[in-house]
């Protein structure tokens, strides 16, 4: 017999950015700037400009959030494949008030998958030298690193 249950609340959501989440990208580029983490992550400004263009693209490169209900948590992309390159480049961000939750993992893995769906077999990164925490995370999911030169270290995992 199988039973039903009820679960409440909304869950959370990982969705490929498109027009309708344009102002809730906007908003989470507002609180990351707020936050500082232009300090380390940079890909493109945090603008509701920026959050604008990534919404109407319709470029092969891939842009995604992580919502819980109707809040921006996480923002992820996989770059590099408009600019011809064969390896995409991965970023993410997680707000503040979210980190320390698996969240980063969990985002980081759907890009992993992302990047498979599109035949990719490996995936870059760089991190700041100085961003441990980060760091952490990447060398436990199975990134390794080298120099980058400068403050910036440059990892890669085989998919």
């Amino acid at each position: 017999m199988l039973r039903q249950t009820s679960v409440t609340g909304h869950g959370i959501e990982i969705r490929i950015v498109c027009p309708d989440l344009e102002e809730a990208l906007a908003g989470f580029f507002s609180i990351l700037r707020t936050e500082g983490a232009e300090a380390h992550f940079h890909p493109h400004p945090l603008t509701a400009e920026e959050a604008r263009r990534l919404c109407h693209s319709n470029g092969r490169d891939l842009y995604y959030v992580l919502v819980e209900e109707q809040q921006v948590l996480g923002y992820g992309m996989l770059r590099g494949w408009d600019a011809g390159y064969d390896i995409p480049s991965l970023g993410i961000a997680i707000r503040r008030s979210a980190r320390g939750s698996g969240l980063a993992s969990l985002l980081m893995k759907f890009l992993h998958t992302a990047a498979q769906r599109r035949g990719a077999t490996q995936i870059i990164m760089k991190v700041y030298r100085d961003n441990l925490v980060a760091r952490r995370l990447y060398e436990h999911i199975g990134y390794t690193f080298r120099d980058a030169g400068g403050t910036q270290l440059l990892g890669s995992i085989n998919l």
